[in-house]
């Protein structure tokens, strides 16, 4: 399989769509994978009429496995550094990307793999899967942003639990935790991407890097960086085209200007 087939990258309409299509290896992250997913997101980071990204895996019993072992079983040291750094910088691409992000885990996410949701801004999660931060039984950690992602998400004691233990989580405790957005399937994936695409792109976009931003930073950072944000929003022709409808009475036009 030739290193652009390893991920497909669509489009449908504003929303592209990428799919992990290692099916038989259960969609694991090899060193093919992560080139590939380099080169999408710049291709999506600079393409202003992309509005939602959805990211998903091929087949219907695992989203992802995590990273592919019989690779890694291959390197020696310095190619494993390698590796991780390698998976790292791609994992915080994805979450750096400016339109709003959905993981659509159709399957089973273990280790890299839920890391790679864990950089998004949504996850749904299929009701039959489970999914789990399994690296410390491989006598590892999670190197992909999970130690520092996680905790974010859902507390410290929680992340502890799921890290040391390397507990796997069923999708309704999955949920309970906080750790997926919703529970689900396309169609729930379809309905959140029609909702982010309604909204004002621009806007959308301003608000996700406000509060990426802001967490973590003292409220007088946070706040100056919100001024900051909103003050991209006030000469686009976006933000009249709201207003203008409005006294209308009917849907706003969207242009991503």
């Amino acid at each position: 399989m030739s290193q652009e087939n390893t991920v497909l990258f669509q489009r449908e309409g504003e929303i592209a769509r990428i799919t992990l299509n290692r099916p038989d290896v259960r969609n694991a992250i090899s060193s093919a994978v992560l080139a590939r997913l380099q080169e999408v997101f710049s291709e999506i980071r600079n393409d202003s009429e992309i509005r939602v990204v959805v990211l998903t895996g091929a087949g219907d019993s695992c989203f992802c496995s995590g990273a592919d072992l019989k690779e890694r079983k291959t390197f020696s040291e310095e190619q494993v550094r390698e590796f991780v750094i390698q998976i790292r910088n791609t994992m915080n691409e994805l979450a750096s990307l400016p339109q709003p992000t959905i993981a659509f885990l159709n399957g089973h996410a273990f280790g890299g793999g839920l890391e790679m949701t864990l950089a998004c801004d949504f996850r749904i999660l299929v009701p039959n899967a489970s999914i789990g931060l399994t690296e410390t039984s491989l006598a590892i950690i999670p190197g992909a942003g999970g130690c520092a992602r996680l905790p974010r998400l859902i507390g410290l004691a929680k992340a502890k639990e799921m890290v040391l233990t390397a507990r796997k989580l069923c999708a309704e405790e999955a949920l309970a935790w906080g750790l997926v957005t919703q529970l689900g399937g396309n169609e729930e994936v379809q309905e959140l991407s029609d909702t982010l695409r309604a909204n004002g792109p621009l806007a959308v976009q301003a608000a996700k890097e406000a509060l990426d931003g802001g967490v973590g930073c003292s409220l007088g950072a946070a706040l100056q960086l919100e001024a900051e944000c909103y003050e991209k929003i006030v000469p686009t022709q976006d933000r009249t085209e709201a207003l203008l409808a409005f006294s209308e009475k009917r849907p706003p036009r969207f242009e991503g200007r």
